[in-house]
């Protein structure tokens, strides 16, 4: 059993605090532990995790729906699905440490499975299993929230620079071709910074005449800039 120090600390880590410590429990118990107890009573977390996962999956859905009144169908599932996947959950489930606390069969610890992304990613889903049988959905919602707005936000806004690229990009490329340029192309002119904080320099030359150029946190980013730099210098906007 979790003694009462390490569960007030999960309890602090996620913002719950449960009522029936045995749902705790069993959100993190891998089937290797359960298995190797051989205790009858002792279930391991997979029917949690089967639950947790559609709970996952519909919370996190219902955030997007409320931070992107303006994306479409397609747009909101890609987002869910990138937020969803194996590698989204386990990044969750290590900001919260929940390995630490997994009970682990002694061949599974010594495999390393308390590391391992999908187990991490089932012991998330079924810990959200938990709090929702335990204190129902805005319980659940409450876990959601708290660690996915941040994520939902950044990824809704990927989407909104993705079409403010486009619509410079395409512009640009209207006007060129109106004017029956060839095709243009964008061409990275160089980087600056450390590995986790690029700026990117970014031309757009067509026939080997630089248009304009521009600068960002990303390729994209840079590209857009160098197309709406273009345009001024074209008088188009």
């Amino acid at each position: 059993m979790m003694d009462q120090g390490s569960r007030s600390e999960l309890e602090a880590r996620i913002g719950y605090e449960f009522k029936d410590v045995q749902l705790l429990r069993e959100s993190l118990t891998h089937s290797s532990y359960a298995n190797e107890q051989g205790e009858s009573a002792l279930r391991s977390n997979e029917r949690l995790e089967f639950l947790g996962d559609a709970v996952t999956g519909l919370e996190v859905a219902v955030l997007i729906f409320e931070k992107g009144p303006g994306m479409s169908e397609g747009q909101m599932t890609a987002v869910r699905a990138s937020l969803v996947q194996t590698e989204g959950l386990a990044a969750v489930a290590r900001r919260i440490g929940l390995g630490e606390y997994l009970l682990l069969g002694v061949g599974a610890e010594k495999t390393g499975v308390r590391e391992n992304e999908t187990v991490l990613e089932n012991a998330f889903e079924a810990l959200v299993a938990a709090v929702f049988l335990d204190g129902g959905q805005e319980a659940a919602r409450g876990i959601i929230q708290r660690f996915f707005t941040e994520a939902v936000t950044e990824k809704i806004q990927g989407f909104a620079d993705d079409r403010y690229d486009a619509d410079y990009k395409s512009r640009l490329q209207e006007v060129l071709q109106k004017n029956g340029a060839a095709e243009i192309i964008y061409k990275v002119r160089g980087e600056s910074g450390p590995d986790h904080r690029k700026t990117f320099t970014v031309s757009v030359i067509m026939d080997d005449r630089e248009l304009g150029s521009g600068t960002g946190k990303t390729k994209k980013s840079a590209e857009k800039m160098a197309a709406k730099n273009a345009l001024e210098e074209l008088k188009c906007i």
